[in-house]
């Protein structure tokens, strides 16, 4: 693993790219849009006019895309790596997307001799630019023992859930949660505030209980009391992940009926615009 891929060059892609030249490979990347393609060449990184060098000069490449439809076109699609790709490359997808499209594509991928895995990231865009993002992984134990050196120069924790999907089930539950705890975390403020308390001593309170969360514990200091939204990670990424959680739900049969109130408050945030950031769902209830 020398010379790695960056297909995707927005906050994500481009601070995984930066970690990866600091880690001591050799980086090229690739994105549709000019800006991000300038952005990136800007830091000194060679950036391809197609994905198509990636997948013929790399070892592997590692994808930071916005939907599972993106990445499966990416994958499987004319200039996809089943068209040229050098012997062995590995493919790491660090999007959060849909199990069953990621499955998919391994299963095309696998009589071609290209691994994938899935490595979907927590950290936002500062995590990846300092090289301290959290990643839930599905592969084969091969596979991931190839990536190791690609994903350690990209991350502080890492942990191997399962098989090619695994990552992607998880994180999947993992962002129904934060989605979950933002809402109940704002209705608890916002209970404990009418009834004289505040916010910053009722989360010191609840932080040091058993009712802490990474939302009470994080995001409510850092982005929320303070006024700042401005995580790096929007409302319509939000609103695409905690959708995807619900069709995996659907896929499977299950009645959750907090998952499909979570749901449903997500989906009537309309009055939100896409481009905020994620965290200001809260204002449901503080506004």
């Amino acid at each position: 693993m020398r010379t790695i891929g960056v297909i995707g060059l927005g906050n994500m892609g481009r601070g995984m790219a930066l970690s990866l030249r600091r880690g001591g490979f050799t980086v090229m990347g690739y994105d549709p849009a000019p800006g991000a393609r300038a952005a990136l060449e800007a830091d000194g990184i060679t950036v391809a006019a197609t994905p198509s060098a990636l997948w013929r000069d790399c070892d592997a490449v590692v994808l930071s895309l916005p939907t599972p439809e993106v990445v499966e076109a990416v994958l499987l699609g004319p200039d996809g790596p089943l068209h040229g790709a050098k012997a062995g490359l590995l493919i790491v997808d660090t999007s959060t997307s849909d199990p069953k499209v990621t499955r998919r594509i391994a299963a095309a991928l696998e009589p071609a001799g290209l691994a994938l895995i899935d490595a979907p990231v927590s950290g936002g865009p500062k995590g990846a630019h300092a090289a301290t993002l959290t990643m839930v992984i599905g592969g084969s134990d091969a596979a991931v023992a190839l990536a190791e050196p690609v994903l350690a120069a990209m991350s502080a924790t890492r942990v191997h859930v399962g098989g090619v999907g695994a990552g992607h089930v998880t994180k999947l539950a993992n962002n129904l949660l934060c989605a979950a705890h933002l809402i109940t975390a704002a209705e608890a403020v916002r209970m404990a505030a009418e009834a004289g308390v505040d916010p910053e001593r009722l989360l010191a309170g609840i932080n040091a209980g058993s009712g802490r969360s990474g939302v009470t514990q994080v995001n409510f200091p850092t982005w929320v009391l303070n006024g700042a939204f401005d995580s790096g990670f929007t409302m319509k990424l939000m609103r695409k992940d905690v959708r995807l959680a619900e069709g995996l739900i659907g896929a499977l049969d299950l009645d959750l009926p907090l998952a499909a109130q979570v749901g449903r408050l997500w989906r009537e945030s309309a009055g939100i615009p896409d481009d905020a950031d994620f965290n200001a769902i809260v204002k449901l209830q503080l506004a």
